[in-house]
């Protein structure tokens, strides 16, 4: 009998391994960008690929804590050299980057297209126009870190910086357009507020929201070690443009749920999604 338990026992481990085994730990970000970006990602580890997914949705630091510390296998969010920059200095040597999924993105403050100022420099001189508020997203955002800089760079003493979120972002944005009233918001691309208004940078003459961008996909080192090789090759290959990444965001905007969305998009793009997989 301890004989027959010791075996169940070993079968029984094994078969826990083995579902371990196939779930994949994805993190991200809060941002319409990320969120679309992360259910395709997800859509094909599953439907195509066969693993189970599980998603959370941290804030930046916690995403770049939980990758380096293996709660997170991977991450397609990293957005890198300047957004990020802070949490690679501090994690990058516990992490592995395998390299740009989306190229071209760039951050900064944006402000609808009527809007008669066109740089940084001249917030403080219009400080009673915008109400004395940059409206920001979450505030461990690299986004924010950036815009924190801005504030001592350009010396926006008249001006507060306002926590919040993305989806809080797009609304206040939303109701100022609407009113046709001045606004200034944290704002990055892609995303699908530039596709639905017509907005514009401000001008940034000091360089603090830096250059254009690329999102680069991470994973922990415990996943290139031991982690599933079609998965790891999957991830490796995942790349796609920003028309890509709109696209599903405006399918979420208009109401469908993102893994939903997500699996609309693949459809509609078969030959892009097999090239990810080597077919």
């Amino acid at each position: 009998m301890k004989r027959l338990f010791v075996a169940l026992t070993a079968v029984l481990a094994i078969g826990l391994a083995s579902a371990q085994d196939r779930t994949i730990e994805l993190g991200y970000v809060l941002w319409d960008s990320e969120i679309a970006s992360t259910h395709v990602v997800a859509a094909v580890l599953m439907d195509e690929l066969g693993y189970d997914v599980e998603l959370t949705s941290v804030d930046a630091g916690p995403m770049f804590t939980g990758l380096a510390q293996g709660d997170f296998d991977a991450i397609v969010a990293a957005w890198l050299p300047a957004t990020h920059e802070a949490y690679m200095e501090q994690y990058g040597d516990q992490v592995v980057d395998l390299g740009v999924n989306l190229d071209g993105a760039d951050i900064g403050w944006a402000v609808p297209a009527y809007v008669e100022v066109d740089s940084i420099t001249e917030l403080n001189a219009n400080a009673d126009l915008f109400g004395g508020e940059i409206i920001g997203i979450d505030p461990g955002a690299g986004l924010m870190r950036a815009s924190d800089a801005a504030f001592d760079v350009y010396d926006l003493s008249d001006f507060v910086l306002i926590d919040g979120s993305d989806a809080a972002m797009a609304a206040a944005l939303d109701r100022a357009i609407t009113r046709n009233e001045p606004i200034v918001v944290t704002s990055w691309r892609p995303h699908w507020m530039w596709a639905a208004y017509d907005l514009k940078y401000l001008e940034d003459p000091e360089g603090v929201f830096g250059d254009a961008e690329q999102i680069h996909t991470l994973i922990s080192q415990d996943f290139e070690q031991n982690g599933p090789a079609d998965a790891i090759a999957f991830l490796s290959a995942f790349n796609w443009t920003g028309e890509d990444m709109g696209a599903v965001m405006l399918k979420i905007l208009d109401g469908m749920e993102p893994l939903e969305a997500a699996r609309e998009w693949i459809s509609e793009n078969p030959e892009l999604v097999q090239s990810w997989l080597g077919n």
